[in-house]
């Protein structure tokens, strides 16, 4: 028999009292300790389940951030303490940006140092040419937010968008509209990080899906060659509007079979894009081909 303290040699020998005080003595014992391994098992399960951390919060989350790097859109992990935060990814901005990084018949073609490039509605040329490209209208609201600190607004940033007409032509590129420069605009977040544009919905021209560029600067000042961007992206329309647009409207006809052969899955840039990267690379829609629609989405940065 045991003779450590817990088992005493002269158990037998105690009268019936004792024994019963011994018995509940022992009884107590292994409560307690069933007690304390309950607990610790209740602490190891919480914290293995991401449970309140030293701060003594009781709820988190865990936010998923694409890389704003230019060399792809690997994605990056960071913490938010109230909401999910994705980073839009860096994307080539093709070839036709008119940001001072290619020519046009041996010219550098740089629409952002030209006067009137900063506006709101850019359906319309400026300059000497007063042309305005024909379309559906799309009102459209970007929200620029830091994605390195929980999606705070970005005031003062510039933003320059880009994209081609119902044609699938790009204004001060392709044939016959080289001395356009409609549906180019820059503009700079207010005080919640938004910008607004009017422009017209694009076309879907063989072998993209269809898209809007945009360019990211911390300030207007900087805005003046792609070089200075912080991002550059590319906005996916919604498939269901699409199919609506170019079924529908006036003008669009030409959308139709290359939409039926293009997919997020299969364009050369989206198809590089996560579930979550591909969400807020598109854009929300409401509204009709009548009357218009209004569109909006919010561009995640990492500055």
């Amino acid at each position: 028999m045991d003779q450590s303290s817990d088992h005493p040699h002269d158990v037998h020998h105690a009268g019936l009292w004792e024994h019963v005080q011994l018995i509940r003595q022992r009884t107590l014992a292994r409560r307690r300790l069933i007690g304390r391994m309950v607990a610790g098992a209740a602490v190891l399960l919480v914290e293995g389940c991401g449970g309140s951390g030293s701060d003594g919060s009781s709820s988190g989350s865990t936010t998923t951030t694409g890389s704003s790097s230019s060399s792809g859109s690997s994605s990056t992990t960071t913490t938010s303490s109230s909401s999910t935060c994705v980073a839009d990814p860096a994307e080539t901005n093709g070839p036709y940006p008119a940001d001072g990084t290619n020519a046009v018949n041996g010219s550098t073609v740089n629409v952002l140092t030209q006067s009137g490039i900063v506006r709101s509605d850019i359906t319309s040329s400026f300059g000497s040419s007063t042309t305005t490209a024909p379309g559906v209208p799309v009102t459209l609201t970007l929200t620029v937010v830091n994605a390195s600190t929980s999606c705070s607004d970005l005031s003062g940033y510039a933003v320059y968008i880009w994209h081609c007409n119902r044609d699938g032509n790009y204004s001060l590129y392709s044939s016959g509209i080289q001395n356009e420069n409609y549906l180019r605009g820059v503009q700079v977040t207010d005080s919640n990080g938004q910008v607004t544009f009017e422009t017209i919905f694009p076309a879907c021209y063989s072998g993209r899906y269809p898209h809007i560029h945009v360019e990211v600067y911390k300030s207007l000042s900087t805005a003046t060659s792609q070089s200075n961007a912080v991002l550059t992206t590319q906005l996916a329309m919604p498939s269901a509007t699409c199919n609506t647009v170019y079924g529908t409207a006036t003008g669009y006809s030409r959308s139709v079979t290359n939409f039926s052969q293009v997919s997020t899955s299969t364009d050369n840039v989206f198809d590089s894009s996560s579930s979550e990267q591909l969400t807020v690379q598109t854009p929300t829609f409401s509204g009709s081909v009548d009357a218009g629609y209004v569109a909006a989405a919010t561009i995640g940065v990492t500055v």
